[in-house]
């Protein structure tokens, strides 16, 4: 064998190689692009389970309610601070002002409109 034939096996193993650490780059980052949030956007990367809320109105619990029809209460003064709520994976029932994702829903929810 001369030494050519050695290099050219040696360079064939290299390309093979890089091949693979270029193939496992790529299903890394498009994993981490897959789980990737952009804070701010409307439209994350992967779309999140929709949450459902449960709440006491007039001492009674009704739901399950979407985030939207919670933010429609939280309009209508039917849930306010006070208001106890609870969701799937909650061990018990907390007041509105104890959960952050219902505060964010209540900051992203428009203050109602006053012509005056």
């Amino acid at each position: 064998m001369n030494e050519d034939s050695f290099f050219s096996i040696n360079r064939l193993v290299e390309f093979g190689m890089s091949i693979a650490v270029a193939q496992q780059m790529v299903k890394t980052m498009n994993n981490a692009i897959t789980n990737m949030h952009i804070p701010g956007t409307m439209n994350p990367m992967q779309s999140q389970p929709q949450q459902f809320y449960y709440v006491i109105i007039e001492g009674n619990q009704a739901g399950p309610f979407s985030e939207q029809e919670l933010a429609r209460l939280i309009s209508q003064k039917k849930v306010v601070k006070e208001t106890y709520i609870w969701k799937p994976g909650m061990s018990k029932w907390e007041i509105a002002e104890k959960l952050p994702e219902v505060l964010k829903i209540v900051a992203l929810s428009p203050p109602p409109f006053d012509n005056k």
